[in-house]
């Protein structure tokens, strides 16, 4: 049984990829939400902002096999209507809590003997999209972040990968899609006609986290309905 961190457990992705895991493997779930849904004897629940909290706090177990680093955000609107701290708070959600996370448990990634991390960028970190400035900018610095961890970890056998999905059906893009009209229309825009489902992005960040990929490292997988790939 491995000890896979998960943070941004409470909802979303972060959520299904916790289900999925925590029927063979020990969970550790950090999420500023309180009470998630899932509630398991395999999953260790703490209750922390990720950005103000102090991950001293947390007993971490010796061994880290895992680390999901899921939290992230959707800010859309015109560039000239985005603030500095617009972009600061974007940054620091998506890249600095990424990197303040790894840091603090990198000693005990180490001591795993297949370690893998990953992380989540955005089809529009790939795609230009308008509106998207702010949230494009900081998910291309979790790209620069994943690629150069895995070059400077893969000494260390530990792996770094990176999921960009596009619209996923989570509270983070209820807005998005809070009317049948706004899901009909965001389903077409993408080759597959349809929106994601948190689960499936939940089964590829298992599937990283997992001996399977044993020989991936350094990789952005789109799941993204074809949309960063596919032209019709």
């Amino acid at each position: 049984m491995k000890n896979i961190v998960i943070i941004g457990y409470g909802k979303g992705i972060g959520l299904a990829t916790a289900k999925i895991l925590s029927g063979h493997h020990k969970i550790i779930g950090i999420s500023r939400t309180g009470n998630p849904e899932l509630q398991h004897p395999n999953i260790e629940f703490h209750r922390m902002d990720i950005i103000s909290g102090n991950l001293d706090d947390i007993a971490f177990p010796e061994v880290v096999d895992g680390l999901v680093y899921a939290p992230g955000s959707i800010n859309l609107k015109p560039f000239n209507r985005l603030s500095h701290d617009d972009f600061k708070n974007d940054f620091e959600i998506n890249v600095l809590g990424a990197v303040k996370v790894i840091q603090k448990l990198l000693p005990n990634l180490k001591k795993s003997e297949s370690a893998s991390i990953v992380m989540f960028s955005s089809v529009a970190a790939k795609t230009g999209m308008p509106f998207h400035t702010s949230v494009a900018a900081s998910k291309s610095a979790v790209e620069g972040l994943t690629k150069s961890l895995a070059a400077e970890l893969s000494s260390h056998k530990i792996r770094v990968n990176a999921i960009a999905p596009s619209l996923t059906d989570t509270d983070l893009a209820s807005q998005l899609l809070s009317t049948p009209e706004k899901r009909e229309s965001s389903a077409r825009r993408h080759p597959l006609q349809r929106i994601g489902h948190a689960d499936e992005i939940g089964e590829m960040a298992a599937f990283l986290i997992s001996d399977k990929s044993s020989w991936i490292t350094g990789q952005v997988f789109g799941v993204d309905g074809g949309m960063g790939s596919v032209k019709l």
